[in-house]
């Protein structure tokens, strides 16, 4: 099983953190869709570029997912021991998971930014190649039957800045597009009849990111054949 680093949880709350698993409620599909919302009111840019989606501002809550209390007890431990071996988590996800090697000049221990990898197409998610979906091994704490992935990209997803309309650090509308695309034919389609109703897909803000520079977008998926997991996360990048 492929591995994946979690995002964000040494911010949960410290009761979330002294509490029993037997005492935490889980996060139900129906719950997981209020929290992170889905495409409604499309919006015209000028041309070329087409209409696209924004993002729902009352939801896109997504400070809001927790984990089970146990998870992130042996987090801490497993963060401690990665730390160690591999100086950083985002270091340990590159050589030991992802197996991908910075260009030279943007290294994970460069001071001129996050690392850069070379690439074959000209946007995210549209080359086999320049993309890996990964099981994550530290979910959030999800009722029985949601299957969470990782989609982890060699290029950069544009993301609104401090002057920007939105929420700073959340992807662009054209980002969204771009993804939606994706998500839409990798997963969606291949679930058949009612796809588009067990799955979603959110990326965190930069603010709440435990692994900064190495753009990754969640998937859930509700009752996710095995079979589907198995080819979904098939290496084509390597």
């Amino acid at each position: 099983m492929t591995t994946n680093h979690p995002e964000n949880l040494t911010t949960q709350k410290p009761q979330t953190l002294a509490a029993e698993d037997s005492q935490y409620r889980r996060h139900t599909w129906s719950e997981l869709k209020d929290i992170i919302g889905t495409p409604t009111q499309p919006i015209c840019f000028k041309p070329p570029n087409p209409t696209v989606y924004f993002p729902n501002p009352p939801n896109n809550r997504l400070e809001t997912l927790t984990r089970l209390p146990s998870d992130l007890h042996r987090y801490q431990i497993w963060s401690s021991q990665i730390k160690a071996t591999h100086g950083t988590v985002t270091n340990y996800v590159l050589t030991a998971k992802l197996h991908w090697t910075p260009l030279p000049t943007h290294s994970t221990n460069a001071s001129n930014g996050p690392p850069l990898f070379a690439h074959h197409a000209a946007t995210p998610f549209a080359d086999p190649r320049d993309y890996a979906i990964l099981v994550n091994d530290w979910p959030y704490g999800l009722e029985a039957g949601i299957k969470h992935l990782l989609v982890w990209t060699k290029m950069p997803v544009p993301i609104l800045s401090s002057g920007d309309e939105g929420v700073e650090g959340d992807v662009t509308p054209e980002s969204r597009q771009t993804i939606e695309g994706f998500v839409e034919q990798t997963f969606m389609k291949e679930l058949g009849d009612g796809g588009s109703e067990r799955v979603m897909w959110f990326k965190n803000w930069s603010s709440l990111q435990s692994v900064r520079g190495v753009d990754h977008v969640h998937v859930l998926i509700k009752d996710a054949p095995p079979e589907l997991v198995e080819k979904w996360t098939r290496r084509k990048d390597l």
